[in-house]
Parts: C-alpha cells; sequence; structure tokens
C-alpha cells in the first residue's frame, strides 16, 4: 500500500523530513485508513509514527586525519595551498617574535640582569625589529655589557 501521502503529513506534524518518519509496518492499514492530520497525530501519541533521531556526520575519519598532522604527516608542499603568508601570516609571525622578546626583556629587568634604563632601550629597539629572536636578543645584551666593562 502506498503511505507517502500519511508520510508526507507526518513529516509536517513533526517537524521532520520525509526520510526520518517511521510508520510501523505491523500497522500499515490502520495508517492507510487515516484521513486526516488529526489522526495522523492520534498515531504520533499512540506510537504507531515516529520521528527516527537526525543523523549526524561522523568525526572520526577527520579526528584520524589531524592525529597524522600532527605527527607531521600531509603537510607536504603538495598539500599546501596559498602562499607562506597565507599559511601564517607576517603580523602574526611577528606577534609571537615580539611577545617573546618582551617577555624575556620584563624577566632580565625583574632579575636585576639589566637596569631599568638598559630595558627602556632595549625595548625600543626590539620595537624596531632589530632582535629577530631570543638569540639574537641575548648575543646583542653580551655585546653590550662588554663595551661597558
Amino acid at each position: 500500500m502506498n503511505l507517502r501521502n500519511k508520510r508526507r503529513m507526518a513529516s509536517e506534524v513533526l517537524g521532520v523530513g520525509m526520510g526520518r518518519v517511521k510508520i510501523d509496518p505491523m500497522k500499515g492499514a490502520d495508517v492507510a485508513a487515516a484521513i486526516t492530520k488529526n489522526d495522523i497525530r492520534k498515531m504520533i501519541s499512540e506510537g504507531i509514527i515516529v520521528a527516527l533521531p537526525a543523523r549526524g556526520i561522523s568525526t572520526s575519519r577527520a579526528k584520524v586525519k589531524l592525529a597524522q598532522k600532527k605527527k607531521g604527516r600531509s603537510k607536504g608542499q603538495g598539500r599546501r595551498k596559498g602562499t607562506k603568508n597565507t599559511r601564517e601570516p607576517k603580523k602574526e609571525a611577528w606577534m609571537k617574535t615580539i611577545r617573546a622578546v618582551r617577555a624575556f626583556l620584563r624577566r632580565y629587568k625583574e632579575n636585576k640582569k639589566i637596569t631599568v634604563a638598559e630595558y627602556r632601550k632595549l625595548y625600543r629597539t626590539a620595537d624596531g625589529g632589530s632582535f629577530k629572536s631570543i638569540a639574537y636578543l641575548k648575543q646583542y645584551i653580551g655585546k653590550m655589557k662588554e663595551k661597558t666593562k
């Protein structure tokens, strides 16, 4: 028997798609006899017609792929799209560097390894982009200390 129209009415009443409407196969004749939406509502309350739970999209494959990427797999040149600066913008690279340098300078000042005046001078120099890493900064401070001795 064709229950397409009943399934459509049930989907409207339940507020789901037609694919999620399940009709009890033993009660097919009763459902076929239903004419109005009220009849359909009654069958829903009796449990003859039910809405199946929504099916989601499995993330298991994505999780496996991400785990591999964390190990460094699937990141070769053939996988990349965009320029080097697209993958990590210049600004973000700069922010990483300057934050590290400033934190290092702060620690050095707090531990009295450099004076406040030296700290200010180095801070402003760092702002100008003179140090591309903490290693360069340490080297610069070492040379600076040697000159003052």
